[in-house]
């Protein structure tokens, strides 16, 4: 996970109440491209992306309210009305051109089930779904319990994981900052109940070779019956945070299926 000690990136990165960064996309892209971090973190987490993906797609990266600037505002901690909320701020942001969802862990399970309620509905829906870091089945999920573990708990279980840099540990100010916002997205998670929900749009996966989240080899194979259009898992060398040192195969690979989706190009 790429989390920076500098508040003003932070502050770039977003304004409070604000769900997207960049707020407004390049008016130049034909395809938008929604990304959603994975628990306890933001945008930021992203802020590579835009130079990363060609011109022709508008990447906005999602940061939930209790983290970045959107601190001071409370925290979600139940997956529905969450959704419902980032349900309601993409569809008040879209305009006419194409757009996708991309995901990482708790991020995947926040993009696969907008996905499925706007098809529900009928309405506009993505062309293309990424999912990174997490499977419906197969895959750990916490508990209520662990969500309020102690905080020395907590730090050593983030550590194994290798969800920080080493100077977040020591940096109580920064802890301070990080700890809330994972409590909180892990509730969240906690919450989650596969239904055997499956989306009609296209959907490819992604994910780490040595993942500790993942604690059935064959969790990805799952998303094959969650899309008629399934179009494989991509995996990586390293752990859940494979996608940091990835992030520019992840995006060459996932943006030239964004434009066979998209634009049919």
């Amino acid at each position: 996970m790429t989390i920076t000690t500098s508040a003003a990136l932070g502050r770039e990165m977003s304004s409070a109440g604000q769900w997207f960064h960049p707020a407004e996309p390049s008016p130049d892209a034909t395809v938008r491209l929604f990304l959603l971090p994975h628990a306890g973190s933001g945008a930021i987490i992203y802020r590579d992306w835009e130079r990363l993906l060609p011109p022709g797609i508008a990447p906005q990266a999602v940061t939930l309210p209790g983290r970045h600037n959107r601190r001071e505002e409370p925290t979600f901690e139940e997956f529905d009305p969450l959704v419902d909320a980032l349900h309601d701020a993409v569809l008040n942001d879209l305009d006419d051109r194409p757009f996708a969802f991309f995901g990482h862990c708790l991020g995947a399970q926040l993009a696969f089930r907008l996905t499925l309620r706007m098809e529900a509905e009928g309405g506009p829906s993505p062309a293309l779904i990424g999912m990174s870091g997490w499977s419906p089945q197969g895959f750990f999920q916490p508990t209520e319990e662990q969500s309020r573990m102690p905080e020395p708990e907590l730090i050593e279980w983030i550590k194994k994981l290798g969800s920080f840099p080493a100077e977040i540990y020591d940096n109580p100010e920064m802890l301070a900052l990080v700890v809330p916002a994972l409590r909180a997205d892990l509730r969240v998670a906690a919450q989650y109940v596969d239904d055997g929900g499956a989306v009609t749009c296209p959907l490819a996966s992604y994910g780490g070779r040595s993942d500790p989240l993942q604690e059935h080899p064959d969790a990805m194979t799952h998303w094959a019956g969650r899309s008629p259009s399934y179009l494989g898992h991509s995996e990586y060398q390293g752990g859940h945070f494979y996608i940091d040192a990835h992030a520019q195969s992840v995006t060459a690979h996932f943006a030239a299926r964004l434009r066979r989706f998209a634009t049919g190009r």
